[in-house]
């Protein structure tokens, strides 16, 4: 008899599992712990990751198939504005934007189109990073003797031999 029980509970639990749910436009594994499911999101880091549980005051260690359709609310309204949920700005990406001065996290195509405008403006203005962008060079001081280099892995070409015309020997 208790084994029916638990067997109808477990049914019950695997009815109530979804093995993708959508988080801010993405699909997350249903298999994985939230903390690390919320990673897969553009933008989310795991220490982000892990204050948007704590905020939305969902544990680390529940899986992400098991969340229920308020607590996917709350994570996507902490996600959507992070200062407002109480996350400090330092966790932020975009702190002190260029255009506007204020401080905001972006997301998936947001932060995307962001880094693009950056280094275009980098370009523009002819910056020294701007430069290095433009020629494809490191940006952030690596030593460039040894690697970052054009042909590697390409293999030495040596003198090679002019093909001999078929009329003459």
């Amino acid at each position: 008899m208790p084994e029916t029980r638990i067997a109808e509970k477990n049914m019950a639990r695997d009815e109530e599992f979804k093995h993708l749910i959508r988080v801010a436009n993405t699909d997350l594994k249903g298999e994985k712990h939230v903390l690390y499911a919320l990673t897969r999101i553009k933008g989310v880091n795991f220490m982000l990751a892990n204050a948007i549980c704590r905020k939305a005051g969902i544990p680390v260690t529940k899986k992400a198939g098991y969340l229920s359709d308020a607590e996917v609310k709350a994570l996507e309204q902490v996600i959507s504005d992070p200062l407002r949920a109480g996350i400090p700005v330092w966790m932020l990406n975009r702190r002190k934007d260029y255009e506007t001065g204020e401080d905001k996290h972006l997301f998936l195509g947001d932060l995307d189109f962001a880094h693009e405008m950056d280094i275009k403006r980098m370009k523009k203005t002819k910056s020294y990073r701007g430069l290095r962008h433009q020629w494809g060079l490191p940006v952030r001081g690596q030593r460039t003797k040894s690697n970052f280099r054009k042909n590697k892995g390409k293999g030495s070409l040596g003198v090679q031999r002019r093909k001999v015309k078929s009329g003459r020997v």
